[in-house]
């Protein structure tokens, strides 16, 4: 078992930025992928960036590149989410993700999920 919390969640304003963390626990193992979704009141779990085992290869949808960059420390079994030029729309509860992978995983195909941290954008 893999157990992960995010924080670094809360109220910004728009235009602002914010650093999510995801400390993972357990049976942890470098050889996990590591991934970044949202969920909005009434819309469907996204993903908004996803990393590697090593951290060299990532993964981004259109609607946050170039504005989100994951990145991982795996001495400190710690994935971060850097969010700048926040929006409005990117307020969400923001969940980490671990999935037993070598290579990025796009989908919602994870194994272990953790509680999320809410993040609101004040326009």
């Amino acid at each position: 078992q893999v157990q992960l919390v995010e924080s670094g969640g809360g109220l910004v304003q728009a235009g602002g930025s914010l650093r999510l963390s995801c400390a993972a626990s357990g049976r942890t193992s470098v050889d996990y992928a590591m991934g970044w979704f949202r969920q909005a009141p009434g819309k469907e779990r996204e993903i908004v960036a996803g990393i590697n085992w090593s951290g060299a290869n990532t993964y981004y949808p259109d609607s946050v590149k170039g504005r989100f960059t994951i990145s991982r420390d795996n001495a400190k079994n710690t994935v971060y989410l850097q969010m700048n030029s926040l929006k409005p729309e990117d307020t969400a509860v923001y969940y980490c993700a671990a999935g037993r992978s070598f290579v990025v995983i796009t989908t919602p195909q994870y194994d272990y999920w953790g509680q999320g941290t809410q993040v609101t954008v004040s326009s």
